[in-house]
């Protein structure tokens, strides 16, 4: 009797593992803390000899505004990657109160200097650690990454490219946040309140004007093929600023194939539904969205 329950303790080991690699039921969510950071991971959706690459994507503060409710909105599920949603500062599990007050407060109080600049530059500081942690977790490959964005997160991935640090094979972009200034102009609009533009406030805003840092994102090692998803109904200031990125990276590219503008018709700048905050089901919208973020990838992750 006692060895067979050493024997189905370490059946049970084994089961252990395998759940904490995804590889016990393909696809299916996990969910956790690394490094501090909320997480949704969806393991590959099909079985990969040796170490899959991994896609981590960082979500809007719109809907889908938590990391749980991205990966909902944007599973990738035809990608034969590891799938790593990040929240973002005061999202998701980061909640103050469960809900996302605290976020519109520092929006009031100063969109640039308590709010935009302050939740990108957290959420790319933390990320190296969250990346060592889950790769320690789930043994993805983590020389063979993406990384992708939507809205702000949009902006924490174009940060990633612009500093060089991280190798990073392909990204791609869903209505990203391009400009700071743009987003303030977003904000004054909803808070219906005019923005007191500071040098300090100035200077940061220049430091998240990814048209003018692009010639950072150009000078990599090796340039990054880059999608640009924008919906054709997203507030006009983005739609507009994705059009100047790409430009602007066009006459630096070595490489034309490597930057796609795609532009949606009928997307607005949610990819879901409110409250956007837990997993809901895939609106249709986002399907098509999902579908061109999942070719890209595909094409350029190998």
């Amino acid at each position: 009797m006692w060895r067979n329950e050493v024997r189905l303790r370490c059946v049970l080991d084994i089961v252990e593992i395998d759940n904490a690699r995804g590889r016990n039921a393909v696809g299916a969510p996990i969910t956790g803390t690394a490094a501090g950071v909320p997480f949704t991971v969806l393991p590959p959706s099909a079985e990969v000899s040796g170490p899959a690459p991994v896609v981590v994507a960082w979500h809007m503060i719109d809907a889908p505004r938590t990391d749980a409710a991205f990966a909902a909105a944007l599973p990738l599920a035809g990608v034969p990657a590891w799938r790593v949603y990040l929240g973002m500062p005061l999202c998701g599990a980061r909640m103050v109160d469960g809900s996302m007050d605290a976020i519109v407060e520092r929006a009031r109080r100063d969109a640039v200097l308590a709010y935009a600049d302050p939740f990108v530059r957290q959420a790319a500081l933390e990320f190296p650690a969250a990346l060592a942690e889950l790769r320690e977790r789930f043994g993805f490959d983590t020389a063979r990454m993406a990384v992708a964005g939507g809205s702000l997160g949009g902006a924490v991935a174009l940060t990633i490219l612009a500093t060089r640090e991280i190798p990073v094979l392909a990204a791609a972009l869903i209505n990203p946040a391009v400009r700071a200034r743009s987003l303030v102009s977003a904000v004054e609009s909803m808070l219906e309140q005019s923005y007191p533009w500071t040098d300090e406030a100035n200077q940061a805003a220049d430091h998240l004007d990814f048209v003018a840092r692009s010639g950072e994102i150009a000078d990599r090692e090796k340039q990054v093929p880059l999608l640009v998803v924008s919906g054709e109904d997203d507030l006009p200031a983005f739609h507009a600023d994705a059009g100047d990125l790409v430009d602007a990276l066009r006459g630096q590219y070595s490489v034309p194939g490597d930057l796609l503008l795609t532009r949606v018709p009928g997307l607005a700048h949610p990819l879901a539904e409110e409250p956007g905050i837990d997993p809901a089901p895939q609106l249709p919208i986002a399907k098509q969205v999902d579908d061109v973020v999942t070719e890209w990838l595909v094409r350029h992750l190998g």
